[in-house]
């Protein structure tokens, strides 16, 4: 651009005083906070929290069985344990956290500052970035990024790409008051920081630099807090309550059984030594209760079960910023979706042609007519492709660069089309025209060919005649009628239309007078295509299984609402039942809006337009005032406050960096469908820590009920503190790794989102694990009767009925080691049968339905199985255990199956009851 002599910019001094005034042209950073405080974080969990309280009562217990009772210093093997179960728990969390963090910055890593072209002291130069101050006069041109707002001093068939700011792709920006558009989002004589020259070029002169630009507002926007908890903290914090209340309750009945059954036996009252020793044993097993209550192994499942979910839900596209964002997009109810960039292309293309010589189908390719279509769009034109990516990427006039992929598509080369063809003249595209002309030579004779494209019915009306496929033919009224049908049908689907006309001249007769205008007429009208910004070919299939899902989507977009409600259409979400009093709304009319007056219109909304950043923010915090459980997709610096604000923001891959910084999730293909499989990971997710519960609550039900039971008779536990270590800890932290690893089922994106208010446990899953709990419980109460009464040697005996059960004597407090490493080894092997039924839960068929799938369950559960021997055989002391025959291993492995059998009949007849009810 020439140096206009009006424009002498800010001198030197000048510049330094704005900057005292103003400011640097610079982002206020977020502040981050310390690798420390982050660790400390995760201890807020609430489980976190009662397993460090549950801790604390077991070193209690241990420091009492070490000191009165002279334990040995195995007794501190359980508390250390439940230390370890919570380091882990804190530790693959952040590890995790921070793994995906570094993968994110790597992803997210911003170019140097580039130079932007200035006027200062009347001269031309180039400052970077942060330089910018107020006042300055800044240059625009073709593929520049706007550094700061402005408003316009002069323009050039402007154009500016505003995607990061309000979702449209181009905008027309220009100085004369009569092309100013009333309904834009910002006034057409405004530029924005952030934004792009799509074509054109002008002068602006600098208004607010750093944080006082609309970027640097939403920029703030997105480092807003969000102190709204996820729906799985809020049912844990729940359960924690839960178990908490039971475990005290449970522990407060013992004690007042315990000295019931005291005072009213033969004791004396004045055997003050004795009550004290018996107070205090009473004590130490109400304590034991709520330890054993606490499921240690619960934390280190949720952590493993969000830790592989972020690794494996990177292999479908999503990388995952916050675990818990896993879980999150499960629950959620409302999709606040983006238009441009995740429904669309963010790419015009061609998407209608209407060639007179093409006929209906547009696809007669070749012969001269098809060159005079192709010399119209390749030559007359002045955008480029750019081929070096996988990605091909438009240069210059994005109206123009769809043209030129459309003939890119129908194997045709542009470039060469333009070395082969030489210029004699041209018009270039104005706002004032509204159209472009050029001028070629051609090999006829004494003859050069006239190419224009422009407003449709401008170009129309310089036309007399129309090509047909053989012979040009009149233009009559009838005729321009039918082009003007097509054209408003291609105008209320949303799409941009052009016009197309030749004209064979005279070599050396003027065509163009001295404005550029032609000064000609009689032309040849070609046809018109429509130009859109096409919607993702797998977002219509993606949003009906978002609906079917249950969840509700809306579009929030700063595009006009013709062209939004267009979009919602073909993507299936806008019907014909829809209108515009209910489902639709502006930015403009949803800030005028009263919150209680918004509050009750919300949940009809489906498309907002005009939509401004701050009004998708409000409208994700209202919808979450309605408790809905929002997820927020967006690619631009406009969408980071609502990002921010959801339960789940969800960035695209090639979006900004403010986007990404305030989402917990970035979709690296910018494809809805894999917002789809981040539900269906979050759902399975939740059902996988459902399943882990199912099995461990059931554990722990049966560890209280022995422990209680044997409070009351007298007996010390027939399980070692290292035995109910290797159950609780190391067998649950293993039973974790194989739930969790278990693979999404497609069928629960047919349910509705769960209600988040409602307890992790369901009522079905309480009733399991209490009478499966108290099966387990009897079933090895009465095992350890018959060790107890009878010298057993083998598990032969018993099965061939050579035992006693019934007998006047008390239980025995001791067991020899063989007796205990079959009781032992039986409780595991219950354990090790019930997580299979743990596995069906909510599969809706057998726990080996797609077990075939499921080769990190069955290797874990071999790791399992391996362990056990492995300590039966080699644990010797440690473990109070000694070597087993092969043939008791049998008979036990044998018997405990009965745990997964029972449950598949219960499963079987379940089937069989739902098939009958429905041919009923």
């Amino acid at each position: 651009m020439k140096q206009n002599k009006h424009h002498v910019g800010l001198t030197d001094t000048q510049v330094l005083e704005s900057r005292k005034v103003y400011g640097n042209n610079e982002l206020t950073p977020p502040k981050k906070e310390s690798q420390w405080k982050l660790l400390l974080e995760k201890i807020k969990d609430p489980l976190i929290i009662i397993l460090l309280a549950a801790m604390c009562l077991s070193f209690v217990v241990s420091i009492y069985q070490f000191v009165s009772q002279g334990e040995s210093v195995s007794v501190f093997l359980e508390p250390l344990g439940i230390l370890v179960a919570v380091s882990l728990a804190i530790g693959v969390g952040f590890a995790f956290e921070q793994s995906a963090n570094k993968k994110f910055d790597i992803l997210n890593k911003e170019e140097e500052a580039q130079p932007v072209k200035v006027i200062r002291n009347g001269e031309f130069g180039s400052v970077s970035r942060k330089d910018i101050v107020v006042g300055d006069v800044v240059l625009l041109d073709v593929g520049d990024e706007i550094p700061a707002d402005g408003i316009l001093l002069e323009s050039v068939s402007l154009h500016v790409n505003e995607s990061v700011l309000t979702g449209e792709p181009i905008i027309r920006k220009s100085t004369n008051s009569s092309e100013f558009v009333e309904d834009a989002t910002y006034p057409s004589d405004r530029v924005m920081r952030g934004t792009t020259v799509a074509d054109g070029h002008g002068i602006m002169k600098v208004t607010m630099v750093g944080d006082r630009t609309e970027y640097g507002k939403v920029y703030q926007g997105s480092h807003i807090a969000n102190d709204i908890k996820t729906p799985l903290n809020k049912q844990l914090e729940k359960l924690s309550k839960l178990i908490t209340i039971v475990s005290y309750v449970v522990a407060a009945l013992i004690i007042v059984g315990r000295l019931v059954m005291y005072f009213t036996g033969n004791h004396g009252a004045d055997e003050a030594l004795e009550i004290g020793k018996y107070l205090l044993d009473t004590l130490m097993i109400a304590i034991t209760i709520i330890v054993v209550a606490v499921p240690e192994g619960l934390p280190m499942s949720v952590s493993l079960s969000l830790a592989l979910s972020m690794r494996r839900m990177l292999t479908t596209n999503n990388l995952v910023r916050k675990m818990h964002a896993c879980e999150t997009m499960g629950a959620a109810t409302v999709i606040c979706t983006d238009k441009t960039g995740t429904l669309t292309q963010n790419q015009m293309r061609v998407t209608k042609t209407s060639f007179f010589a093409l006929g209906e189908n547009q696809d007669k390719k070749g012969g001269d007519i098809w060159s005079l279509i192709v010399q119209s769009i390749a030559v007359n034109s002045t955008a480029n492709l750019d081929f070096s990516d996988k990605k091909i990427r438009a240069l210059g006039n994005p109206t123009e660069s769809a043209l030129l992929l459309w003939l890119h598509d129908n194997k045709i080369d542009y470039r060469s089309e333009r070395e082969n063809n030489d210029i004699v003249d041209q018009s270039a595209f104005s706002t004032e025209k509204k159209y472009m002309a050029t001028l070629i030579k051609t090999n006829i004779e004494g003859k050069n060919l006239l190419l224009v494209k422009g407003a449709p019915e401008i170009v129309l009306g310089m036309c007399s005649e129309y090509q047909d496929t053989h012979e040009c033919r009149q233009l009559t009224p009838e005729v321009k009628d039918g082009v003007n049908d097509t054209l408003a049908q291609y105008q209320n689907m949303a799409m941009r239309t052009l016009g197309f006309a030749y004209k064979y001249v005279e070599i050396g007769m003027r065509c163009f007078d001295e404005s550029g205008r032609i000064s000609i007429g009689g032309l040849v009208f070609l046809g018109v295509v429509g130009i859109s910004d096409p919607v993702r070919p797998e977002v219509p299939d993606a949003i009906r299984n978002s609906l079917d899902a249950g969840i509700k989507i809306k579009i929030v977009t700063g595009d006009t609402p013709r062209t939004a409600k267009e979009i919602g259409r073909q993507i299936g979400l806008w019907t014909d039942a829809d209108t515009d009093e209910e489902n639709h709304i502006t930015g403009t009319d949803f800030a005028a809006l009263s919150n209680d007056k918004a509050l009750e219109v919300v949940d009809k909304i489906k498309i907002m337009s005009r939509a401004r950043p701050m009004d998708k923010s409000r409208l994700v915090s209202l919808l979450q005032q309605r408790n809905e459980v929002v997820a927020v997709t967006g690619d631009g610096t406009n969408d980071a406050p609502a990002l921010k604000a959801a339960q789940v923001g969800l960035s695209m891959g090639d979006g900004t960096s403010v986007a990404k910084q305030a989402s917990a999730i970035t979709i690296l293909d910018n494809s809805f469908r894999s917002i789809n499989r981040a539900v269906l990971w979050g759902r399975s997710l939740y059902r996988n820590i459902q399943r882990f519960l199912l099995f461990q609550l059931t554990i722990n039900v049966a560890a209280c009920l022995v422990v209680m039971i044997g409070s009351f008779m007298g007996t010390q536990s027939p399980l070692t503190v290292t035995q109910m270590l290797w159950v609780n800890l190391i067998m649950d932290t293993f039973a974790a790794m194989a739930l969790a690893s278990l693979p999404p089922e497609e069928h629960v994106m047919k349910d509705k989102p769960r209600d988040t208010n409602a307890n992790i446990i369901t009522r079905g899953m309480a009733i399991s694990i209490i009478s499966v709990g108290c099966i387990f419980v009897i079933a090895l109460m009465a095992f350890l009767k018959i060790l107890n009464i009878n010298d057993v040697h083998s598990l032969t005996d018993i099965l061939k009925g050579n035992f006693v059960f019934f007998n006047n004597q008390g239980i025995e407090e001791h067991l020899s080691p063989y007796e205990l490493s079959l009781f032992f080894t039986s409780f595991v092997m219950f354990q090790f049968w019930n997580m299979f039924n743990a596995k069906a839960f909510k599969s809706g068929g057998s726990a080996f339905r797609e077990l075939y799938k499921c080769t990190s369950f069955l290797s874990i559960m071999m790791v399992i199985l391996v362990g056990q021997i492995l300590i039966v055989n080699f644990g010797g002391q440690m473990f109070n255990v000694v070597t087993i025959s092969l043939t008791d291993w049998l008979i036990i492995i044998g018997v405990t199956s009965l745990a997964l059998i029972i449950g598949e009949v219960i499963r079987f007849n379940r089937f069989i009851f739902k098939f009958l009810k429905r041919k009923k």
